[in-house]
Parts: structure tokens; C-alpha cells; sequence
């Protein structure tokens, strides 16, 4: 691997490492009266980088790179603590794509069965 490459693409960890870390997914407790809440976000990122060595006709050795880097932190529940009674608080309930196809199988199945039932 070129230097060059292995530069852009450690610069471009160290930056993602400043934004991501386990008390951005595991956040900072919040005491409100007898209740200690604890953020619990979900992060996702993504990396991309990318370099090429080439030469021209004046000039040999030449570099050309750049590389970049997404996230996404989306708050998912709060832990609330009250004595050594321990909840898990939900944001919102939505439910992935694959729950909602499971959830509406028996449906789909029961479309489908009505439907060969109509060719008969």
C-alpha cells in the first residue's frame, strides 16, 4: 500500500475516532431527582478512500488521493436507574424491515392461498 494512501486513510481513523466513541453510543448519565438516565445511541459510519500513483511526460511519482467518512448517531433508549429498579426506555418502536415482513407473513400467506383458491 502507497504511504500516501496509508496517510489519507489513517488521518481520516483518527478524525472518525474523534466523533466516535463509547460514550457517544453509551452516553453521559442525567440525574433528574431520584432517576439517573443513561443515552444509549446506535452509530453507523462509513469510510471511504481512495489514490492512485501516475507520472506525466515532465514528471514521475505523482500523487493523487482524498478520502472521506459519514456517520450517522441515532438515539435508540435511555437506562433509567431509580434505586435498584433498572428500565429500558425505548425512543420510538419502529420496527426494521425484516420484523415487518415477519409480522406480515401470515398475511401474505393467506393472500396468496386466496389466490390460487380464485384460479381453481
Amino acid at each position: 500500500m502507497s504511504e500516501s494512501i496509508k496517510g489519507i486513510m489513517d488521518t481520516t481513523m483518527d478524525k472518525m475516532r474523534t466523533v466516535v466513541d463509547a460514550d457517544t453510543i453509551i452516553g453521559t448519565p442525567i440525574n433528574v431527582g431520584s432517576i439517573t438516565l443513561v443515552p444509549v445511541s446506535k452509530v453507523s459510519f462509513g469510510v471511504a478512500t481512495g489514490g492512485s500513483d501516475f507520472s506525466t511526460k515532465t514528471q514521475s511519482g505523482m500523487f493523487g488521493g482524498g478520502g472521506g467518512a459519514g456517520v450517522s448517531i441515532t438515539p435508540i433508549a435511555f437506562i433509567a436507574i431509580n434505586g435498584s429498579d433498572i428500565k429500558m426506555l425505548p425512543v420510538y418502536n419502529e420496527l426494521t424491515s425484516l420484523e415487518r415482513a415477519i409480522s406480515m407473513t401470515p398475511e401474505l400467506l393467506e393472500k396468496v392461498k386466496e389466490l390460487f383458491n380464485k384460479d381453481k
